[in-house]
């Protein structure tokens, strides 16, 4: 694991403040990692509403098959996770795993396995021992305290160089609610949901389903619109719950979507999912520079998408902008594999403000010492406007380094 932390790190983290209703606890197991936390357990007050979206993986890992069959039931008492270990492709093993951690954590929060949720991050097609720390979990649940919020964060890393963290006080009618949320990951990162781990909670009174509508449709645009390397995790799962804690100081029930007392809410909430996402890109594997790839002009938005993804998981787009070399050429090529309608003669390519292409050959004003001078910078934009339609879409990316391939050349090691 690279102990050097990203350059692309947050200079400050925010303070992280309790929600009531939640309470956390982290331990050392002993995975995988010596010498550092490797399991949460978040234990939420009863009444808790729980939503939740995972990998599009046909290989999903057991704990997301767990979660996916208990989120029928829309409450929660106890969220554990552990790192170092994704429990995924472990066939019967797995499950039985997942059944004994289930029946622990029920114990130990004094609730019902349905109340249970589990989430594994590590290395895939090693058994997993629940025995390693699901005796942890009763010690756990009775020191778990409020503000242990940024230790959760800490204790899901695999080969992340830091934590994310994000939080948000808004109104809901007229009473604050307080939002945060931890992610994890930093490669196998590639839209199809939810490319990590990333767990938000709010003490907001809403409901199981209002919660899932908000989380799929604010996913779109953030968790699925992030790639570090095409790889989409068999582990990925995102989770919102709300304790409803702040009922009692006047915020309103919300049970249906279209509620207008929601508005601003929903809008800190994108904007979580949006800043987490965005340091799970800044964390990539080895990344040395953020890039976001927006495509303008296409037949529709789900095909500007696509040539977006085209273009972001390139390994020759993504090398170039590594060596700072402004090599449009590349962007051409993966516009043109893309599979998607494009016309060489109307295509025009942006580096930041340097337009390098144009209706299908360099631009004229090309300056090459502009551009350059340009892809020096740790944020690079890459814009395609491919002179069809009115389709738009930004992903964001970051660039490959041989960083990446030493740390995922001897990942199991």
């Amino acid at each position: 694991m690279s102990t050097a932390v990203s350059p692309l790190a947050p200079k400050k983290y925010p303070k992280m403040p309790a929600i009531e209703g939640v309470r956390i606890a982290t331990a050392e197991a002993g995975i995988k990692y010596k010498g550092r936390t490797d399991v949460l357990a978040m234990v939420f007050d009863e009444g808790t509403a729980a939503a939740g979206v995972f990998t599009r993986s046909k290989c999903p890992s057991a704990p997301v098959d767990f979660c996916r069959q208990n989120l029928a039931g829309g409450t929660a008492r106890i969220l554990v996770v552990n790192s170092g270990n994704a429990n995924a492709f472990t066939g019967k093993k797995g499950r039985e795993t997942t059944t004994l951690t289930g029946e622990a954590a029920a114990k130990a929060a004094g609730c019902t396995p349905g109340d249970v949720f589990l989430a594994s991050t590590g290395v895939i097609g090693e058994p997993l021992d629940a025995g390693k720390f699901s005796h942890l979990l009763s010690g756990m649940v009775k020191d778990a305290k409020p503000d242990q919020w940024s230790e959760a964060a800490k204790a899901i890393m695999t080969t992340d160089t830091y934590p994310k963290v994000v939080t948000a006080t808004v109104k809901l009618g007229d009473a604050d609610v307080t939002i945060n949320g931890i992610a994890k990951g930093a490669g196998m990162i590639a839209p199809d949901m939810a490319t990590m781990l990333s767990f938000v909670a709010t003490d907001a009174p809403i409901s199981a389903a209002v919660l899932q509508d908000m989380l799929s449709s604010g996913t779109a645009k953030t968790f699925n619109a992030v790639t570090v390397d095409s790889d989409t995790s068999t582990s990925d799962t995102l989770m919102l719950f709300a304790t409803g804690a702040a009922a009692k100081r006047g915020a309103p029930q919300i049970s249906d979507p279209k509620d207008a007392r929601l508005a601003s809410f929903r809008r800190a909430f994108n904007k979580m999912l949006k800043a987490l996402a965005l340091q799970v890109v800044r964390d990539g594997e080895g990344a040395r520079k953020q890039v976001e790839v927006t495509v303008t002009g296409a037949k529709s938005a789900r095909s500007a998408k696509r040539i977006a993804l085209s273009i972001a998981n390139s390994p020759l787009v993504k090398t170039a902008v590594a060596g700072e070399d402004a090599n449009w050429g590349r962007v051409v090529m993966a516009v043109g594999k893309a599979g998607e309608p494009a016309d060489r003669d109307l295509l025009s390519i942006w580096f930041g403000d340097n337009r390098l292409a144009h209706n299908g050959e360099r631009d004229p004003n090309y300056s090459e010492a502009a551009t350059s001078a340009y892809m020096k910078g740790d944020e690079i934009l890459i814009r395609a406007d491919i002179g069809l339609g009115r389709g738009k879409a930004t992903v964001w990316t970051c660039d490959l380094t041989k960083e990446y391939v030493a740390i995922n050349g001897d990942y199991r090691s």
